[in-house]
């Protein structure tokens, strides 16, 4: 029982820094637009009439810590 084989060890390979940057950038931009519909859509500060996004994000809001009331 000596003849132990081994599987060959795979070497991972680094993704470039151009192909990510993207990527991050475009997330970072929906992670902002999400954070200012839940934290500031509401009262002087509202891009869209109505109440509507607010009520969407009610609970939402109140999960993350963001008064509202």
């Amino acid at each position: 029982m000596s003849d132990t084989a081994f599987a060959p060890t795979a070497i991972p390979t680094p993704i470039p820094l151009g192909e990510i940057l993207p990527w991050a950038i475009f997330a970072g931009l929906l992670l902002m637009l999400a954070i200012y519909f839940i934290g500031a859509e509401e009262g002087a500060t509202t891009l869209l009439s109505g109440s509507y996004v607010h009520e969407f994000v009610h609970d939402g809001r109140h999960l993350l810590g963001f008064p509202c009331h």
